[in-house]
């Protein structure tokens, strides 16, 4: 019999919990469509209006301002436009800033052209330059449109967290739009819209421990929207046409209510798991890089190299032990190349980094089993011959 694996990449996808496996198959069961006024279609629309409040409770916002999408890259893309609607009548969004760390969904731009997004350089400590930020917008060419900013709360290579609230407050001295990329802090830390000083942030299911292939677009209010990104039957109060997966939606909603609860104790837990891996990493390896540990993090995120040993390289060596971790993200299918975010910190992107993201299954043992193969690997190394 194989030993069983251990799997340390909760960052790219948490394994589905039960009660989103169990709501996900309750709503299999209903054969309505939810636009549908009949009993069935009804029943299947409740599901989703109960989902759509476990969502906006998991941040501390109103299930009017949730709008259901196919994952956070969608909802990336719909919210990043230049067209929005404040009522009925046009508002133009002249241009976006970014941080140089964020995840390629918000560097991408959404419907911004290149010439119309600005990216806002980070630290080495991986947090955005808020000067920057304030001379860009005191900068801005209103006459364009307002600026949005958009940010990513946590970092998903790195755990590193933003100071969100000295940015809104320096976006809402200038008349600007807040966008938040809150999909890897979500369930791991407290969220509220409201404290955040945010108009808008993006989530994604599979990241909680809910399925793949949703998202949602939490919005402060009704009145400012984005143009939609899909047109058509005008589901979702017409911001996101196409029938909705209600399936998927009751799991990510299921998903996001047991959360609600558990952040708290969460981090507590994985914190002490990673303080732990981290003193004995050390111990194996004096010479180790942590990216990120000096500021506020994600307590279960874990960002290292290993001088002489590429990233990747470990990657596949841990994989051999049966241990699954990432070299960096996993949002690049399958993907291997130097890291943006640490290329943006000023660090030798070319060596990368090994990202251990821990989560609610993780035990013990695991990280056992993690220093033990580690250790093996480190032993094996061999150091590379200096550049002529």
């Amino acid at each position: 019999m194989s030993r069983s694996r251990v799997y340390l990449d909760y960052n790219a996808t948490a394994p589905l919990l039960p009660a989103a496996r169990d709501a996900m198959m309750q709503a299999l069961d209903l054969p309505g469509n939810p636009s549908s006024v009949h009993r069935e279609g009804r029943a299947t629309r409740a599901l989703i209006d109960k989902a759509r409040r476990q969502v906006a409770d998991l941040v501390g916002a109103d299930s009017s301002g949730v709008v259901f999408t196919s994952g956070a890259t969608e909802a990336a893309a719909t919210v990043l436009t230049p067209r929005f609607k404040m009522g009925k009548a046009d508002l133009a969004i002249g241009h976006l800033y970014v941080g140089a760390a964020d995840h390629p969904c918000v560097l991408a731009g959404g419907r911004f052209g290149k010439d119309r997004t600005t990216t806002i350089g980070v630290d080495g400590n991986g947090q955005i330059d808020t000067d920057a930020l304030d001379r860009l917008l005191t900068n801005h060419d209103r006459q364009a449109g307002l600026p949005m900013v958009c940010l990513t709360l946590a970092n998903n290579e790195t755990g590193i967290l933003q100071p969100v609230e000295k940015a809104a407050a320096i976006v809402k001295n200038h008349g600007g739009v807040l966008v938040v990329d809150a999909v890897q802090a979500v369930g791991r830390i407290p969220i509220d819209m409201e404290a955040l000083g945010t108009d808008f942030l993006f989530l994604s299911s599979h990241k909680i421990g809910g399925p793949n292939g949703v998202g949602a677009l939490v919005c402060a209010g009704e009145i400012m929207m984005p143009e939609p990104l899909i047109p058509g039957g005008g589901q979702e109060k017409g911001h996101r046409s196409g029938t909705e997966n209600p399936a998927a939606i009751a799991g990510f909603g299921a998903a996001a209510e047991q959360l609600h609860g558990e952040t708290i104790a969460y981090r507590e837990r994985v914190s002490a798991l990673r303080d732990r891996l981290e003193t004995a990493l050390l111990k194996i390896c004096p010479d180790c890089v942590f990216y990120g540990a000096r500021i506020p993090r994600l307590a279960n995120t874990i960002f290292f190299a290993v001088p002489d040993l590429k990233a990747e390289t470990a990657q596949i060596a841990f994989d051999l032990e049966g241990i699954a971790v990432s070299a960096g993200s996993a949002c690049s299918s399958g993907k291997v190349g130097p890291s943006h975010v640490l290329a943006a910190m000023g660090y030798d992107a070319d060596l990368g980094g090994i990202r251990v993201s821990l989560g609610a299954g993780t035990t013990d043992a695991d990280i056992e089993a993690f220093l033990t193969a580690f250790e093996r690997i480190c032993s094996k190394r061999m150091p590379q011959p200096a550049a002529t």
